[in-house]
């Protein structure tokens, strides 16, 4: 299984979670040379004050889980 698959696997997993509150993450890319997967934030976590911690505690730490290899990971 590819990076990008295991990074669509992680956000599957969250993406409920996410969508309960009203808004959704999606896969934009991932930088192989920088080990960095982007995501996109949408719905009402644009603007949210607590889409940073969604996006460091929750979607990081799930790809990091299913992706090892992935370092970082940026909104878009």
């Amino acid at each position: 299984m590819s990076t990008t698959e295991r990074i669509e696997e992680a956000l599957s997993d969250i993406r409920e979670a996410i969508q309960m509150d009203g808004g959704d993450v999606e896969f934009v890319s991932y930088d192989e040379e920088s080990k960095t997967a982007y995501v996109s934030l949408t719905g009402s976590c644009v603007g949210c004050p607590a889409s940073v911690m969604t996006l460091k505690m929750g979607v990081e730490r799930a790809i990091k889980h299913h992706a090892p290899e992935v370092e970082f990971v940026e909104a878009y």
